[in-house]
């Protein structure tokens, strides 16, 4: 569901004297929330109608260095500004904030006429617009993992990463007594999302010490992006609040197991008819599913720098630790990279095991649609199921090895170009390709472990 704070109501908790303070964010390119704090009374009297931010947000990296070499800001045009527009429709209180609401902002021109292209939330509402005209709404979820850490934020600085503390000592999957330890922060988180509007389903643990899931209702492609940020920001929050930290990477340690966001993924009619289902088939697949999934793995190797946006993602992807390695499908089958779920019930729906916790989701979903709709609007066959262990079998289609591989196949993707434009995927291939660069230029412990004496 959208936000559930309209300005009325808003009007009422202010005079009431409940929320005095109202976050304007926008979603980056790596998917974190910027923006400012208004004052309620201000915001009411006309900032809930526009604000403005430097566009160097969508020209920077995680360190929110300026990166030279983009097209839509750069020190040559004198890093100008961006309208961010309130979307209303996403208004919540925040209730592990005191005093505190948010509502999401589109970055717009100067005139407030139209979307900045490469802006991530805009890049998702043009393919779900797209889906709409062709008679879909496309229905998403994602289900978020990330590692909960005894240790505080400010303590991990300076040299502390290596006292990095799981909050439970060992695999939880499931685990209800293991759970039980972390229940002082995900109570707290389960409550909160849903006060705030988040159709929370459930939390569990996951399949390493101190690894958790989140879980919230399959929603429209655009609310399912939305609420995937509003989750993350209030993990984080609340573990900041409780002197706990968290990781969404998708691999922090080797040695463990990564962490997902899988994308669940169908169509349905604008009156709500599954476009998915049908009876007949063996799996309870329709044609429209089966040319959908034809499509997503047709694009798979194109689309995965959306999927896997950092070095770090590709380390994820290890045989025997549920991340795949094989852009194949198959029916209930975790060592595949899509697997369709729900067989034989109108529920059916493919998931899309590739993504990491630390993409964005606006940008793999609006991919995943994209390579899903392309599939639909070609009419192409669906390939054999595969079945087994694909980690083992030999001659699969796999994912990109790296994110250097997988740049330069989003570089070269003539249906990305075609759906998202040109300027698009020249904007993310360029900060792919600095991801890379600025990796391969540090020097890690591991080098200085591995080589300082033996070398």
């Amino acid at each position: 569901m959208p936000g559930n704070l309209t300005l009325d109501a808003l009007r009422e908790l202010v005079d009431a004297g409940t929320v005095d303070t109202v976050l304007v964010a926008a979603v980056d390119m790596q998917g974190r929330l910027m923006g400012k704090r208004f004052h309620a009374a201000f915001f009411l009297d006309g900032g809930y109608k526009e604000t403005h931010c430097c566009n160097y947000l969508l020209a920077v990296d995680m360190e929110m260095t300026t990166v030279p070499g983009y097209k839509s800001a750069g020190w040559e045009q004198g890093y100008g500004d961006y309208m961010m527009k309130p979307d209303l429709d996403t208004m919540r209180v925040l209730p592990w904030l005191p005093g505190t609401a948010l509502v999401l902002a589109d970055l717009m021109d100067h005139s407030g006429t139209h979307d900045i292209t490469v802006s991530p939330r805009a890049i998702l509402k043009r393919q779900v617009a797209r889906a709409r005209t062709m008679g879909y709404e496309p229905m998403m979820a994602t289900e978020l993992e990330f590692y909960i850490f005894e240790n505080a934020y400010d303590d991990l600085r300076d040299g502390g990463l290596s006292r990095l503390k799981p909050i439970s000592g060992y695999n939880e999957d499931y685990h209800i007594f293991q759970t039980t330890k972390e229940e002082g922060m995900m109570r707290d988180v389960r409550n909160g999302l849903y006060a705030a509007g988040i159709p929370v389903e459930n939390t569990k643990g996951e399949a390493d010490a101190g690894q958790h899931e989140v879980n919230y209702r399959y929603s429209d492609a655009l609310d399912t992006a939305d609420n995937h940020i509003v989750v993350k920001q209030a993990v984080k929050d609340i573990a900041h609040a409780k002197g706990k930290s968290v990781t969404f990477m998708a691999k922090y340690d080797h040695r463990k197991a990564g962490s997902s966001s899988h994308v669940h993924q169908s169509l349905w009619t604008k009156d709500g008819k599954p476009v998915f289902y049908d009876h007949d088939d063996a799996n309870g697949m329709s044609e429209t599913m089966k040319q959908f999934v034809a499509g997503q793995l047709a694009h798979a190797q194109e689309i995965t720098a959306f999927l896997a946006p950092y070095v770090n993602s590709y380390k994820r992807f290890t045989i025997g630790m549920f991340a795949p390695t094989k852009a194949v499908w198959s029916a209930d089958n975790r060592t595949a990279g899509f697997r369709v779920c729900g067989a034989h019930t109108k529920a059916v729906r493919v998931e899309c095991r590739i993504p990491g916790s630390d993409v964005n989701p606006y940008l793999a979903c609006a991919a995943l649609l994209a390579a899903g709709l392309a599939g639909i609007e070609g009419k192409m066959e669906l390939e054999p199921e595969m079945k087994g262990d694909m980690y083992t079998t030999k001659g699969l289609r796999e994912i990109p090895h790296n994110l250097r591989e997988a740049a330069d196949l989003l570089e070269d993707s003539a249906m990305l170009r075609a759906a998202f434009g040109d300027d698009v995927v020249d904007h993310y291939t360029h900060a792919a390709r600095w991801e890379i660069a600025e990796t391969d230029r540090v020097v890690t412990d591991f080098e200085l472990q591995r080589l300082l004496e033996r070398a």
